[in-house]
């Protein structure tokens, strides 16, 4: 057993979500994600993909799920010819601190009123709500995420709502970390089961530890063409503790189970 991983654990879920989340705004020891670290590498993989598929961002509709507070990657899609970005986050609302910083650059996108940074609704919309409460949205040409399907509690509800949203002919790209968020042990959350890790280790920001092979499966229930890459892997590290891992996380597949970030397109809703 770890116990230096378990305290850490246990610390890590009750630790009051207020506290968490200004630890987060700040970034006082826990690193924000990428949407909200590096919003420029954030929007050049998803630009990087697109032309990998000969598509582009002009005209496109784009919804931006879990965007983390930050408007810099919304501003970069729109200055890269997207015409309307909505940015849907359920606990993340705007970090008027870094939001700030986009003014003087982004003014026809972002506006500032009473100490707060707000986008302009013709080109950006924000919702803080369950994405399945979303279902009047105009339709969407692109889905984009990155680091958020891991956090999500019910995948296949999840999944099922963005395929509702996205156009026949649109585009889902997600980049999927699978690993521990203590990025130290990056398959230590594999060797409990349910009960454990729900009641006394899973973080108050969740993680659902769905495996590749489960993405997938959900994805291929609602699109018809569904293409996962696996962008990193930790070989070393997996096999250190494969022994130990719960055998509903395994494959069998080393190349597969050792995967650490996966990115998923998926075409064709068949609406």
């Amino acid at each position: 057993m770890n116990f230096e991983y378990i305290i850490a654990r246990l610390i890590r879920k009750y630790t009051p979500n207020k506290l968490f989340d200004f630890l987060l705004q700040t970034g006082i020891g826990i690193k924000p994600g990428m949407e909200t670290s590096d919003p420029k590498g954030a929007a050049s993989q998803y630009r990087e993909v697109l032309t990998a598929k000969n598509l582009s961002l002009d005209n496109k509709r784009i919804l931006l799920f879990g965007y983390g507070g930050n408007f810099g990657v919304s501003c970069l899609l729109l200055e890269a010819g997207a015409s309307h970005v909505m940015l849907v986050d359920k606990y993340a609302h705007p970090n008027h601190a870094r939001n700030k910083t986009l003014l003087p650059k982004y003014e026809k996108f972002l506006t500032a009123k009473d100490k707060k940074i707000l986008p302009n609704p013709d080109v950006i919309t924000l919702h803080h709500d369950d994405i399945d409460k979303l279902a009047n949205l105009p339709e969407i040409d692109l889905v984009l995420s990155n680091s958020v399907l891991e956090h999500v509690q019910d995948l296949d509800a999840t999944i099922k709502a963005l395929a509702a949203l996205t156009d026949s002919n649109g585009v889902q790209i997600h980049f999927i970390d699978l690993r521990d968020h203590f990025f130290k042990y990056p398959f230590e959350m594999l060797c409990y089961s349910d009960k454990i890790w729900y009641k006394w280790l899973n973080p108050s920001s969740y993680l659902n530890r769905y495996r590749m092979v489960d993405y997938q499966r959900i994805f291929e229930k609602y699109f018809t063409n569904v293409e996962i890459t696996v962008l990193a892997s930790n070989r070393e590290a997996f096999q250190q503790v494969q022994s130990r891992i719960r055998q509903e996380f395994l494959s069998g597949v080393t190349e597969i189970d050792s995967a650490t970030v996966i990115r998923v397109v998926a075409q064709g809703t068949g609406e």
